[in-house]
């Protein structure tokens, strides 16, 4: 035998009466677990041959295995490329994805567009490296990265 039929209202209020009212804090307040990276502020720096830039990596965190809860460091392109091959030989169980590339022509290099595309291009690297679950938790490298302001790729490249 089927049910006889209930308005949807009845339905409705019957069922949402079983679950308990969150608060304000539950909706608005911190998630569990979260981890925020901005890559942001390139700066350049130095004449002629001596140009180079640098990006601010601003990260806000609640996860355990981090040190601070936030932090501000600088790193450059080439800081970056090692900070890859070092996860690259650290772990065989995650894929690390490509930095964007390198500028080749010089007199553009460090032009506006180009130093804001690979602003870009580090923050996703950076988003998704430290979005992983095994870096998150398993990697000194990738907390230090990010949180060291005397960051040195120790014993690697």
């Amino acid at each position: 035998m089927s049910k006889p039929f209930q308005p949807i209202s009845d339905i409705i209020n019957t069922s949402s009466s079983r679950h308990k009212q969150q608060s304000f804090n539950e909706i608005y307040g911190e998630p569990e677990n979260f981890l925020e990276i901005e890559v942001r502020n390139p700066r350049t720096y130095g004449v002629g041959r001596d140009i180079f830039t640098d990006y601010e990596i601003v990260c806000r965190t609640n996860i355990p295995a981090f040190k601070k809860r936030n932090s501000r460091v600088r790193r450059r392109y080439s800081d970056f490329e090692r900070f890859r091959k070092i996860l690259e030989q650290e772990t065989t169980r995650v894929i690390i994805p490509q930095l964007p590339g390198k500028i080749l022509l010089n007199s553009n290099k460090f032009n506006d567009v180009n130093i804001e595309k690979r602003r870009q291009g580090l923050e996703k690297f950076m988003i998704v490296v430290s979005g992983h679950p095994l870096l998150q938790t398993g990697s000194r490298t990738l907390i230090d990265f990010i949180q060291d302001e005397k960051w040195e790729a120790k014993g690697f490249y």
